[in-house]
């Protein structure tokens, strides 16, 4: 069955369009009042791992607002979990790992799961969202950098520095690296069922790699996601996203991935230099600016897209959307970019 609004599919592909397409990162959420309601009820990785509820809040947004790709409701941190790593959602506090890996032995105790079984969760989740769907706006699936899920791993929460994690690295690289390939095999797997389950689209998300060096990015980040855009891209189109990463752009251009998130620290005009202008890009609104009046959000979007070019670009944040956005905001921003005209 081909997908009634395939402009995102088409813009990954470089083609001509009349409007960009738009979603947004996070999208499925924490924003949203009929996302509260089922908050209200269920603990986080109950909601990650039940279908129906995973489903139900992927949709969400997509009946409010009409964006032109779903992803998929779930976490990076479901990798972890399933590699045998203990993960808790702490209210108010955020991912906790009580065990981080901090030693050659932590690594060598870490499995790499059969991902057909630890996650089949979430394909199930995702055929149920296709069906919900019916085939209107296509499906992506996702998943965390290997360096953005060892950060968590070896750190135990989240962190403005990471520095455990560098830390890790830097004295204990062997280590580092195995754990890292760990992560990469079991994410290439993970990522290969998601295509086989029925999603049209893959993002990685490197929320953390702009915590490193140039030169460190190189070794403990970006050369894992280039295993998993080699291992993925004749399956799927590929959508890498850096975070703070605006150095390895030039690298990242010449990928095989399909399209490059870029944040809002970049401007559109530096993101086409420094990616040579052929690739699709995708971003990079700040999330934060949803706060400014829905007239100026909608000049702002506009002025946005005139700036990356129609073509060959996906409109989005430069990171995911907060969760006290008021929903006319969100309305303005999508609004912004189906009424837009070259």
């Amino acid at each position: 069955m081909s997908i009634k609004n395939d402009l995102f599919l088409r813009a990954l592909k470089g083609e001509t369009v009349d409007r960009p397409p738009v979603w947004m990162m996070r999208q499925a959420g924490r924003y949203l009042p009929e996302f509260m309601e089922i908050k209200a009820k269920y603990d986080f990785f109950t909601r990650c791992q039940t279908p129906e509820l995973a489903s139900e809040i992927t949709v969400q947004p997509i009946r409010r607002y009409g964006m032109d790709a779903a992803i998929l409701f779930s976490d990076i941190l479901v990798i972890p979990q399933a590699m045998n790593i203990e993960v808790q959602m702490k209210p108010n506090f955020g991912p906790y790992l009580p065990n981080p890996i901090r030693t050659q032995k932590d690594v060598d105790n870490v499995i790499v799961p059969d991902v057909t079984v630890a996650l089949d969760y979430v394909y199930q989740a995702i055929k149920a969202t296709k069906e919900k769907l019916n085939n209107e706006v296509p499906l992506i699936g996702f998943a965390g950098s290997p360096w953005t899920i060892l950060c968590y791993c070896v750190q135990g929460q989240g962190s403005k520095n990471f520095d455990k994690a560098k830390e890790f690295c830097f004295t204990n690289p062997v280590a580092a690296h195995q754990m890292l390939q760990k992560i990469t095999d079991t994410t290439i797997a993970y990522l290969k069922e998601k295509v086989k389950a029925g999603v049209n689209a893959v993002q990685v998300f490197d929320s953390w790699g702009g915590m490193l060096s140039p030169v460190d990015y190189q070794e403990f980040s970006w050369q894992y996601i280039q295993q998993i855009i080699d291992a993925l891209k004749n399956e799927t189109p590929v959508i890498a996203f850096g975070k703070g990463c605006w150095f390895a752009l030039g690298e990242m251009a010449k990928s095989g991935a399909s399209a490059l998130g870029v944040d809002w620290t970049c401007s559109p005009k530096n993101a086409r230099y420094l990616t040579g202008g052929n690739i699709t890009l995708q971003g990079n609104f700040d999330p934060t600016r949803l706060f400014s009046p829905p007239a100026e959000i909608k000049k702002m979007v506009h002025q946005m897209i005139n700036d990356f070019g129609k073509d060959k670009y996906i409109v989005n944040l430069g990171h995911g959307i907060l969760p006290n956005i008021p929903l006319d905001h969100a309305k303005a921003f999508i609004d912004a970019v189906k009424e837009y005209r070259a």
